[in-house]
């Protein structure tokens, strides 16, 4: 059962043990910021990406955004992901090289566009501990997904909020939420990706697909327009993929599937020649096994421009700190 549409009153049944979740959350970050549980900070600043909801809410997009953005300001970002679904043991690179099932979806695509060093694993700061000594040049580090990994210090910390909300409200398991609303009082900045929610707006653009057994071979969504097609996402909000296309004019029979959902090709048999149609997230898991009617639709996060500012002020604010 998905949070997002709980309703009635299983949440109200819940909701104790959502109680007793919330307090141990409070308790956790209380104990972070007394120091008596141990954070480290990497010596070079730390922006964390983040949100409250468990599942995707645009977050991937938006680190890539603010990785190209700092590589073109002069910096050279590093990018750190927990690689969530993959076997991972000790910190390890994640290059667009690696299966999936090694490094998780996210991080290959991470480092396929944003061309800067990614790297894995469950203990952040093993992670930037690894990925400082193999990459001496990186004087910024982009956390993806890290909101709530208090184990790492950060100097700027950014909250995305989509479409969705957040939820019911409720904490889990009543709710979709791993911390209070309130704690978006206490970061930096909030994204607004395509919400009524208050902060910088963000939204994804692509309108050219790319055949997935030889991206050299492009075309534009508009000429999908008026066929029937296949669409396939397994990531937070399935529904926000199928919208794009449909407001392209494409005939989408929808195919929804859980966020990092471990894609085979019998996923994708659907009995007739119709085009299949899947996120660039996805399509790194069925690489290797690429059918010529299956294709893959990148996207991109364009900012406020008032965000990169921002954003750059809050790195300068760090270096003259540091200066002093």
């Amino acid at each position: 059962m998905k949070f997002w549409y709980r309703r009635g009153l299983l949440p109200w049944l819940l909701w104790p043990v959502s109680m007793v979740f919330g307090i141990a959350v409070a308790l956790r970050r209380i104990l972070y910021f007394l120091r008596v549980l141990k954070s480290v900070h990497p010596g070079i600043p730390v922006v964390v990406v983040g949100n409250l909801t468990v599942g995707g809410s645009g977050k991937t997009p938006l680190v890539i955004w603010i990785a190209e953005f700092l590589k073109s300001r002069g910096w050279s970002p590093g990018i750190m992901s927990r690689g969530y679904g993959a076997r991972i043991t000790e910190p390890r690179a994640a290059t667009v090289a690696a299966e999936a099932a090694e490094v998780g979806d996210e991080p290959i695509l991470l480092s396929r566009r944003s061309g800067c060093p990614v790297w894995v694993g469950a203990d952040r700061v093993q992670v930037a501990a690894r990925l400082r000594a193999a990459h001496e040049d990186v004087n910024v580090l982009v956390l993806d997904d890290g909101l709530q990994h208090y184990a790492m210090r950060r100097d700027v910390e950014i909250a995305v909020v989509d479409a969705r909300g957040l939820g019911n409200g409720f904490l889990l398991p009543a709710g979709p939420l791993r911390e209070p609303r309130s704690r978006l009082r206490s970061v930096d900045a909030v994204v607004s990706h395509a919400s009524s929610t208050r902060g910088y707006a963000m939204r994804l653009e692509g309108d050219v697909l790319h055949r997935m057994t030889d991206a050299r071979e492009r075309q534009p969504l508009k000429a999908f327009a008026g066929q029937r097609v296949h669409a396939v996402a397994g990531i937070g909000d399935p529904n926000r993929f199928f919208l794009h296309l449909g407001k392209a004019g494409l005939k989408v029979v929808p195919h929804p599937f859980p966020d990092h959902h471990p894609f085979t090709p019998r996923d994708l048999e659907f009995g007739d020649d119709a085009p299949v149609l899947l996120t660039e997230k996805d399509a790194v898991k069925l690489r290797s096994v690429a059918r010529p009617g299956w294709w893959v639709l990148p996207v991109s996060a364009q900012l406020d421009p008032a965000f990169g500012t921002w954003l750059l002020g809050k790195l300068d604010e760090w270096r003259r700190s540091k200066a002093a």
